[in-house]
């Protein structure tokens, strides 16, 4: 992992969502009960499909052959049961983090594969960050694409210019923080983001012992209350 203080100094810290600020047991569960199985059942083979390193909407195709999110989406508004989460569903470290963050100086932005309907309800909350953006927002540029990192790090510029704090001086004035190494990690060092690792809900467990992250991540968190401190002693 990084050697505090021999690094560029950190300016914005952006944040995934998924299992990084919000708890998604409530969603999974929904899905369970929409496709009408057990919960233990639904998150068995979710995480077995993960272990094995395969898209996680396979473990959707298990049980309705043919899945498909968005035509299931749909159908779940028209039912009257949407995705939806709340302040009960964010982790506890969550918010006293972002604000945290933003009394220290840093300039705090999410952004993370959401859709239009999940991008609303994170503005609702009203969350100490300095901008919400998703990739709903972006046309549906997603995670693991490059393209995605590249847009965040030029909307990271975009902020620290608005708030007169003038140019950042590059990719790695930027922090990443996320919860997988495949949708995370990975392509953020590939844009030459520096990252944190959380390592929490089922890709964080599974993903937690590669040798790769564990390596090459700049910092490795179990809460994301350890950030502030360790951003201290790296600068």
């Amino acid at each position: 992992m990084h050697t505090p203080g021999t690094s560029r100094t950190i300016r914005a810290v952006v944040f995934d969502v998924g299992e990084t600020l919000v708890d998604e047991t409530i969603e999974y569960h929904n899905w369970a009960d929409w496709l009408g199985v057990p919960r233990h059942t639904f998150s068995a083979v979710f995480g077995a499909v993960i272990a094995a390193g395969r898209p996680h909407l396979e473990a959707f195709e298990y049980f309705r052959p043919g899945f498909d999110l968005d035509a299931e989406r749909r159908a779940r508004t028209r039912a009257g049961r949407p995705e939806g989460y709340g302040e009960r569903d964010l982790y506890p470290d969550a918010r006293r983090t972002l604000a945290a963050l933003k009394d220290a100086g840093y300039l705090v932005l999410i952004a993370a594969n959401q859709t239009a309907t999940s991008h609303r309800i994170l503005e609702s909350l009203n969350l100490p960050v300095d901008l919400v953006t998703t990739s709903a927002m972006w046309g549906g540029l997603e995670k693991p694409d490059p393209r995605f990192f590249a847009k965040v790090i030029e909307v990271c510029d975009e902020v620290s210019r608005a708030a007169g704090r003038g140019p950042l001086p590059g990719a790695g004035s930027v922090l990443y923080v996320g919860d997988r190494l495949d949708n995370d990690l990975r392509p953020a060092w590939g844009a030459g983001l520096r990252t944190a690792f959380i390592r929490r809900g089922p890709w964080g467990l599974v993903h937690g012992d590669d040798p790769d992250l564990v390596a090459k991540t700049d910092f490795y968190l179990t809460s994301l209350d350890q950030l502030l401190e360790m951003l201290a002693e790296d600068s």
